[in-house]
């Protein structure tokens, strides 16, 4: 993209406000952003993957509770479900139940919807299971499944359990729960959906004891979740990570519970809506609740005790709540039964909004795919299958249906390299303990001659160009080392090291070093969705250095603004050309430094590729650390087209660079914030590693 743009011709614009506030955009922070000054792996959850080892059986066949439902007790040692028997497949009601309800262990994996006959049924389950969603296709409908006395070691989860709703609000006369336990032990209900049901969504009841809920999303109902119906004070149970939407009462409601532990819950009720919650969290009875590091929005009665239980608050957020917010006496401290980390409280509703509910990777074959996915090496020295990273490619066949990870060992490979689009589900990967130790390089430009005649044109120019969806790339740099000083005379100095034209695009744990249009992130055509989820990674540049049409989310990365070929500073981050009704750029939870000029870098501006005045550019930057190299007017118009035109905003940025919110700086508002999550923004995909 030139950076020298006519400004001849007159633009026709439809009327806008500065900020228009359109689909949501994508935030998904856990935990601490960590810098290494050697470029290494950011966050514990970058280090490098193996490369993948056959298993006995998925992952989330084994997966084990964590929580009081991890603790030993009552002769069960943790929870781990059907894990010991086999992984059986059902279809129908009757197929379930025959599994469900075995004396044997079995892991049962759901892989279509199952309504219920009659209305209400609720399996009886028995111990030693693991019930599993395939994926978001396993919905169970009308009703759901009971716990009885001593029934134990149990697993429900990535199911959506719903619809037993007989149109009654508070119905007394049909009881009929999603998931209820009477006097079982070691359960761990996880990942689900939850919603419309004519009773409770989760009732824990008559000394149901180490219990953990964890992840889920409860919404569109009544009676949410109760625990207690025992004058004993037995149950201890863990509650975390669960989102709790437009629920009106028990949110949870905690009856003569030994020890409740609730942790980074969120729990919202929306304005304007029918259903208005009546209360939250609710300590009951004799009830010892720690409750920490949750964030409830608009929720009245957030936090309510009897005058006989005992709740210790920490950390907790409350954002346009009203009524009671209680907490007194002295609780424990979770830590002495497990252990277990707090996310910072300000992530929460990004967090459970992006994570909460089924998941695609769980339940399906994927994992399994994954693990045996095939492996393809690449070394310069001739240790590999490959020399260069392209013959490795190449090599892919047509259409593949299943993972191919191209290991690629450390040097460096001066090529470029393609994807296309026929070659999906690729993962190129560096192998060394740094991802300098890879490199991929080339230094094409815009303006750079072609073999054939012609020039490249700035995608062309891409140093790697990814055209397949489903693509990955981890620990590894690419970079285009175009010397704009040694090359003054040649027209077109844009020179990309990675261009995207694909959806489904994972980039983790990478570096992207340039000057002018660094990275690319495209879409296949003007009317196609363009994914891409940068994680944990560095993006280095001077001018449009993020930029294209794609619906990208750049989080918990390092932004590292560049000096001119001539040592000057001035530049611009993103430039991007969103289409109307699609989602731009959004960085997150990152930083934005680099050694220039204090107040000589634009966050971005606004790219109408080719006059094209029906374009709406979206460029959002929140929770991120601007350095004071951040203009205090951040934005600016780009060819004649207004950057108050279209879509420009910030939201609790922090550091040197960042600024109060005016006419010149919109900032989003809470609310407007919390529409914009990652959840809307990656739509039905869940970046996962593979």
């Amino acid at each position: 993209m030139s950076e020298q743009h006519s400004k001849d011709r007159p633009r026709h614009r439809r009327s806008r406000k500065a900020l228009a506030v359109g689909v949501p955009l994508a935030l998904t922070a856990a935990g601490t952003l960590a810098y290494g000054t050697d470029l290494g792996l950011l966050g514990s959850d970058a280090q490098q993957r193996a490369v993948a080892a056959t298993a006995a059986a998925p992952a989330w066949a084994t997966a084990t509770a964590d929580g009081f439902a991890s603790v030993n007790s009552l002769g069960q040692n943790g929870t781990y479900g059907g894990r010991d028997g086999q992984i059986v497949t059902v279809r129908t009601q009757a197929d379930l139940e025959k599994y469900a309800t075995a004396a044997e262990p079995y892991v049962i994996v759901v892989a279509g919807t199952i309504t219920m006959n009659p209305v209400g049924k609720e399996i009886k389950v028995q111990s030693d299971k693991t019930i599993v969603g395939a994926g978001t296709a396993g919905h169970i409908v009308g009703g759901g499944f009971f716990l009885g006395q001593g029934v134990h070691n149990v697993i429900i989860r990535n199911l959506t359990i719903r619809d037993a709703y007989q149109g009654i609000w508070n119905d007394k006369d049909h009881d009929f729960d999603a998931i209820q336990m009477d006097g079982a032990h070691h359960v761990w209900i996880d990942h689900n959906d939850l919603r419309h049901m004519a009773d409770g969504l989760i009732d824990v009841r008559k000394d149901t004891t180490n219990v953990t809920v964890s992840w889920n999303k409860l919404s569109q109902n009544n009676k949410t979740f109760g625990i207690g119906w025992t004058e004993h004070v037995k149950t201890d149970i863990t509650i975390h990570h669960n989102w709790i939407r437009e629920t009106e009462q028990r949110n949870p409601s905690t009856d003569n519970a030994a020890h409740a532990h609730l942790y980074n819950n969120f729990l919202e009720d929306v304005a304007g809506t029918d259903i208005k919650s009546s209360y939250g969290n609710y300590s009951r009875g004799k009830t010892k609740m720690v409750l920490e590091n949750s964030y409830f929005q608009g929720m009245n009665n957030p936090v309510t005790k009897d005058s006989t239980a005992t709740l210790v608050q920490k950390g907790n957020t409350f954002v346009g709540t009203s009524g009671r917010n209680e907490s007194g006496g002295t609780a424990f401290d979770p830590k002495s039964f497990y252990g277990y980390t707090l996310d910072r409280t300000a992530d929460v509703p990004a967090l459970l909004k992006s994570g909460a509910g089924p998941r695609g990777s769980i339940g399906t074959t994927a994992t399994a795919k994954a693990a045996a996915a095939t492996t393809l090496t690449v070394a310069k020295d001739g240790s590999g299958q490959y020399s260069t990273v392209q013959a490795a490619v190449n090599a892919v066949p047509a259409n593949n249906a299943s993972r191919v990870v191209i290991a690629v060992k450390p040097g460096t490979y001066r090529e470029t390299v393609k994807v296309p689009s026929n070659k999906p589900h690729v993962t190129i990967q560096g192998t060394g303990g740094s991802r300098k130790d890879t490199v991929i390089v080339y230094n094409n430009a815009s303006g750079t001659p072609k073999p054939g005649g012609g020039t490249y044109g700035t995608g062309g120019s891409a140093t790697v160009a990814v055209e397949a969806d489903d693509f990955q790339a981890r620990n590894l740099t690419i970079s285009n080392d175009f010397d704009e000083r040694a090359n003054q005379n040649l027209n077109g100095h844009q020179a990309v090291a990675l261009r995207t034209a694909a959806d489904k695009v994972f980039l983790d744990g990478i570096i992207t070093e340039g000057d002018q249009d660094t990275l690319l992130l495209d879409t296949a055509a003007k009317d196609r969705l363009g994914r891409v989820y940068v994680k944990n990674s560095y993006v280095t540049g001077n001018v449009d250095f993020i930029f294209g049409r794609a619906s990208a989310v750049i989080d918990r990365s390092v932004i590292t603004l560049k000096k001119r070929w001539d040592g000057t500073s001035a530049g611009y981050v993103t430039a991007p050309s969103t289409a109307a009704n699609r989602k731009g750029i959004l960085i997150a939870n990152s930083a934005v430094n680099g050694d220039v000029s204090a107040s000589s870098f634009y966050l971005g501006r606004p790219w109408h590729a080719g006059g094209d005045a029906s374009l709406d550019p979206q460029t959002t930057v929140r929770n991120t650390t601007l350095s004071a190299a951040v203009k205090s007017t951040p934005w600016t118009d780009m060819s004649g087209f207004s950057w108050k035109d279209d879509r420009f905003a910030e939201y609790k940025n922090t550091g040197a660079g960042a600024g109060g919110a005016s006419g010149d700086r919109p900032h989003l508002t809470d609310a407007q914030a919390a529409g914009q999550e990652v959840a809307d923004w990656l739509g039905d995909w869940t970046p996962t590693a593979s």
